[in-house]
């Protein structure tokens, strides 16, 4: 474990840091050290804390595989479902939404494990929190309501206070302000009977945001000035990064150009200092604004492409929404109409995800069930307890009917039994229940493995910047099917020797066998079989990098137990000047000439298991000023739809990429994606879509 820069603590945090190293270096058990660690992790809040939340969680996993005593192992559960909870929080600031969300999952396990109530309701809370800023408005109200029910249950004014704010936020988040407003002010009064200044602080910043949203500016900049206030009282940077951005908006809506500005670049440093991708995003954007409203379009446009680069790391879709909007105008004041009419379609993608009929009614359906839980365990609590004086009262009949006459005594059996099935019934209601949770559960956890497994996905496609750096003027159409795809796309550039006097580039756009997660398995395959063609080989001609990868996977799928017939279809170009070269398996190549197609097709064989396989060919061509290239799966063409719900096949497609020769690539990349989806219609997308197209 590397040591922290001391120097760079207080005199204080220095004093701690030392003494808790001490003792985690010199402890001679598990326990001790978690203690240690425990005290550094829960103290210590500077940016180095987080690496001890990843040494604690590997001390704690490698101490529970030793034999312990039921105490040392509850102690030592307790610590690791904080760490996951701790790593979950550190994520979340860092943008790593999918990965916090695995390890609140994590801790939310541990925690129902060891019957901690109170960290079962704070899990709740925090995976709500990462569905409410993904817009996923039915997850996160579900999340915050079960959180909500728990804390209300245990009584804490702080914790159900936090509940009570998040509702609210939900509330707002949907334009209900109204009751957005109700629930912050609950909020309100439970944080200030907690006697937490920061949630009070929190909380009355989300009701100025309220009167802005209803027009009030005057009691906005009163509650926005009151947060201020308490946030510098207990220096909550974070918070009064907040209040300035607030307050920044709504002097620019005052039409106070200079104080906005002001106020905007206040919020931004302490947000860049904190490396807070989020706020970044969201301040950038309000200083583009003014800037865009000032007449400003050099400020305007580098604000507002760091909101959107902070705002696609987070994944936030409000975020990415209001960039995109903001964006499409600086562009269409530059008269750049191609990317105007992108972002704005960006926009709308946004919006739609966000503000879409079913969620709103999803959310007002969940809000109802709450309301009828709550009423109905009241309701249950008066049942039972009138079921108990019932008891006791028959309990006492039969006494006196017993001294009168033992020939009575079957309505005591009857009763027992009755009494008995009652008891049954309700643990059988307990497991299903039960059981009920577990499959939420495995259905979470196999949706958090797709979303882990995208991840892996995305990692494996070049950056389109490493794309257009290398082919300036080019598009890649790219459509899974599922979340996951069983399309690539691939890229490669080899660099200028003494025999090549120019860089080489390698493209290709590849169909593995399946879509969805078999088809992701099997595309990481075969990228990685690909890269090592030419990297460890050192290949660059199309047909011999085919070769060779067929080579890998074949042996790659040999390794196992049963027959794997799995592979791809491919076509992979490498272009050197306006040399080009071109080999594929099964899928062709077409070049766009002088309003004419040249079609070179592909050997029949994929790359995979084949009989009598031959070696690729590779064709090599001398480019003219103006051609266009196009290598493509065939899920574009096999696509149903139109008024018969026929495929679009190959004729429509050459017809379609005849008809936009006039237009730059960028542009195409529109028309062919929105030609795609008219034709589509309501019909499912019925297999994973990948086009390049590349003009010379």
């Amino acid at each position: 474990m590397d040591s922290l820069v001391l120097e760079e603590l207080t005199e204080g945090d220095r004093e701690l840091l030392e003494s808790s190293l001490k003792r985690y270096y010199s402890a001679a058990d598990d326990t001790s050290k978690i203690n240690a660690l425990d005290h550094i992790c829960m103290n210590m809040m500077h940016d180095d804390w987080s690496k001890y939340q990843y040494v604690l969680k590997d001390v704690v996993e490698a101490a529970l595989k030793k034999e312990n005593s039921k105490k040392v192992e509850q102690r030592l559960l307790v610590s690791l479902s904080e760490s996951y909870n701790n790593i979950g929080f550190i994520q979340m600031g860092l943008g790593e939404i999918d990965n916090a969300l695995e390890n609140y999952h994590i801790s939310l396990k541990i925690k129902k494990k060891i019957g901690n109530k109170k960290g079962v309701a704070a899990a709740y809370n925090n995976i709500g929190g990462i569905y409410d800023t993904q817009g996923n408005i039915p997850k996160a109200l579900k999340y915050y309501l079960s959180s909500l029910k728990i804390r209300e249950q245990l009584g804490d004014p702080k914790d159900i206070a936090h509940s009570l704010n998040n509702i609210g936020y939900i509330h707002n988040a949907q334009e209900n302000f109204q009751d957005a407003l109700v629930y912050y002010k609950k909020s309100l009064k439970k944080y200030q009977e907690a006697g937490d200044k920061k949630g009070a602080a929190n909380t009355i910043y989300n009701i100025g945001g309220i009167y802005f949203s209803l027009g009030d500016f005057d009691e906005a900049i009163i509650n926005y000035d009151k947060s201020l206030v308490l946030k510098e009282e207990i220096g909550d940077k974070k918070g009064i990064a907040y209040s300035l951005n607030a307050a920044g908006l709504l002097y620019y809506k005052q039409g106070d150009i200079n104080k906005g500005i002001d106020y905007g670049n206040r919020a931004l440093a302490i947000r860049l200092e904190r490396k807070d991708k989020e706020g970044i995003s969201q301040t950038s954007y309000l200083l583009g604004l003014i800037h865009f409203e000032s007449g400003d379009l050099t400020k305007a446009y580098k604000h507002s492409m760091t909101s959107m680069e902070m705002a696609k790391m987070t994944g936030f879709p409000s975020d990415i929404k209001k960039a995109a909007l903001l964006l499409s105008k600086i562009y269409e004041k530059q008269g750049n109409g191609m990317k105007a009419l992108q972002m704005h379609k960006l926009h709308d993608q946004m919006k739609d995800s966000i503000n879409n009929e079913n969620t709103q009614k999803a959310s007002i359906r969940q809000q109802a069930k709450y309301e009828y839980e709550k009423a109905q365990a009241v309701t249950d609590k008066e049942h039972e307890k009138q079921l108990e004086i019932e008891k006791e009262a028959k309990a006492k009949q039969r006494v006196i009917i017993y001294a009168a006459s033992g020939g009575l005594g079957l309505v005591g059996i009857f009763l027992f039994f009755v009494m008995n099935r009652l008891k049954i019934t309700r643990k059988q209601k307990a497991v299903i229940e039960q059981q009920k949770e577990e499959v939420e559960e495995a259905h979470q956890e196999i949706r958090d493995s797709i979303s882990y497994a995208k991840r892996i996905q995305s990692a494996i496609l070049p950056p389109i910047k490493m794309v257009k750096e290398y082919l300036n003027e080019s598009f890649i159409l790219y459509k899974p099917k599922d979340v996951v795809a069983g399309d690539f796309y691939w890229m490669e550039s080899v660099a200028p020797t003494s025999k090549n006097k120019s860089t080489k580039v390698l493209f290709a756009a590849a169909d593995c066998t399946g879509h969805g997660v078999p088809g992701a398995m099997v595309s990481v395959v075969c990228n990685n079989a690909l890269n090592r063609s030419v990297r460890e080989h050192g290949l660059t001609e199309p047909g011999k990098i085919l070769d060779k990868t067929r080579e890998i996977v074949i042996k790659e799928f040999e390794k196992s137990e049963e027959e794997v017939k799995d592979g791809m279809d491919i076509a992979i170009c490498s272009l050197e000047g306006n040399k080009l070269k071109y080999a594929g398996a099964n899928n062709p190549l077409w070049i766009i000439r002088n309003g004419a197609i040249i079609e070179t097709k592909a050997n029949k064989q994929p790359i995979g298991q084949f009989d009598n396989p031959e070696p690729y060919t590779t064709h090599s061509f001398d480019l003219e000023p103006g051609d266009s290239i196009y290598i493509f799966s065939d899920g574009y063409v096999d696509q149903f739809g139109g008024e018969k719900g026929k495929k679009f096949k190959a004729k429509a497609f050459r017809e379609l990429l005849l008809s936009v020769q006039d237009k730059a690539m960028e542009e195409q990349n529109v028309i062919i994606d929105e030609a795609f989806e008219t034709w589509r219609g309501s019909l499912e997308q019925i297999d994973d879509v990948c086009v390049i197209g590349v003009k010379l």
